[in-house]
């Protein structure tokens, strides 16, 4: 197949290997098992509960520590090879799945068992919280953009654990397609704050989601009671998650129920924290998506921790290219940090975040900056 032209706001693509032998396949999906640090913690942590206070405040170092990794850590831009064995790096997400289901299921059954009220029940939540907002909900993303059907299944199975199913088809459908533009829910705006950005956010999403089936059924518009609703993926996926939500209530109590909601609404705002800097501020200028409508990161310690999420500008370039082959655009604006270290400065000093980030656009010329108007 002949190699296509570049439109003029189209940067060239990077140059990369043709093929990785043995060895070299080895030594990437090696460095991709750093993404068991934390859910591995938390199931070390649900195994051996319950914990005394004071034994239980130790575990959140692993948390700590992958902040303060990630904000000195050091650059990778070594690209892939065009061929890489994948059978390796598949299974990882078999392997990150099950211990997702794993810690959900057992955290719950601690709670019911030892308590709600208890300092080794908060522990457990941020653990569960952050393994479920990454080791979940970013192994949920690459399954979703998978071509298998039972791999796109495993991840709407992941993103019913923190009640949000319906991201798999407003992701997909709508993100995708609409990234970088007004009509998008998910791409922050210039000058928005986190906390402005998600109370507008998540229920834009949901609608949006809502009308892209609707609209795949024959009609955008069409009432919750037309019978072709029962086709509706978003409406199967509200009932199968809130229907294991009131199972938990129902066999394991009310403080598990809690548990289950704060765990999910925890991993919502992680997954809404990284949409926001992902593409905050920027502004499409073409008609398809290009590496430059993504911010990046070079940090070595989120590309191995987040199967390869921080190289968000192929992906959305290329969005069915799987992690281990997502390469790295110098072009394309670079966050401050790595993506533990952005998340708690969306988080903690938003005023900070949005400072350097202006910074950055203005040195690009992307955003409010472009030296030409954007594409209507």
């Amino acid at each position: 197949m002949a190699a296509t032209t570049p439109s003029s706001h189209e940067p060239a693509a990077p140059a990369v290997p043709e093929h990785a032998g043995a060895l070299e396949t080895a030594r990437i999906w090696s460095l991709h098992l750093l993404c068991f640090v934390v859910p591995l913690t938390t199931l070390a942590y649900v195994l051996t509960a319950p914990h005394a206070w004071w034994a239980a405040l130790p575990w959140l170092a692993v948390i700590a520590g992958s902040v303060v990794a990630d904000v000195y850590s050091r650059g990778e831009r070594r690209q892939p090879a065009k061929r890489l064995t994948r059978w390796p790096f598949d299974a990882v997400l078999y392997a990150l799945v099950a211990i997702q289901l794993a810690n959900v299921g057992l955290a719950v059954w601690n709670v019911s068992q030892f308590g709600f009220w208890r300092v080794d029940t908060l522990v457990m939540w941020m653990l569960v919280n952050v393994s479920s907002g990454y080791s979940g909900i970013v192994v949920a993303h690459e399954l979703i953009h998978r071509r298998e059907r039972h791999m796109n299944r495993l991840g709407r199975v992941l993103l019913g654990t923190v009640l949000y199913d319906h991201f798999s088809v407003e992701h997909v459908r709508g993100h995708h397609g609409r990234v970088g533009t007004p009509e998008d829910p998910a791409t922050a705006r210039f000058g928005e704050s986190f906390h402005a950005f998600f109370r507008r956010t998540v229920p834009a999403q949901f609608r949006s989601a809502w009308r892209l089936e609707a609209h795949r059924l024959g009609d955008a518009d069409m009432p919750l009671w037309d019978r072709r609703q029962l086709r509706n993926r978003v409406l199967h996926g509200l009932v199968a998650e809130w229907a294991v939500a009131f199972a938990i209530a129902a066999l394991l109590g009310w403080g598990a129920f809690a548990f289950y909601l704060l765990q999910a609404f925890g991993a919502i705002r992680l997954l809404e924290a990284v949409n926001y800097f992902e593409h905050w501020g920027l502004v499409r200028r073409g008609k398809k998506p290009t590496p430059i409508d993504s911010w990046d990161t070079d940090s070595w310690f989120t590309l191995y921790t987040l199967v390869g999420l921080s190289r968000h500008a192929d992906h959305h370039a290329y969005a069915t290219r799987p992690y281990q082959q997502l390469r790295y655009w110098e072009q394309s604006p670079k966050l401050p940090t790595g993506y533990f270290g952005m998340v708690t400065m969306v988080f903690a000093q938003n005023q900070r975040f949005q400072k350097l980030m202006t910074r950055e656009l203005k040195r690009r010329k992307l955003g409010p900056f472009a030296e030409e108007a954007p594409a209507a």
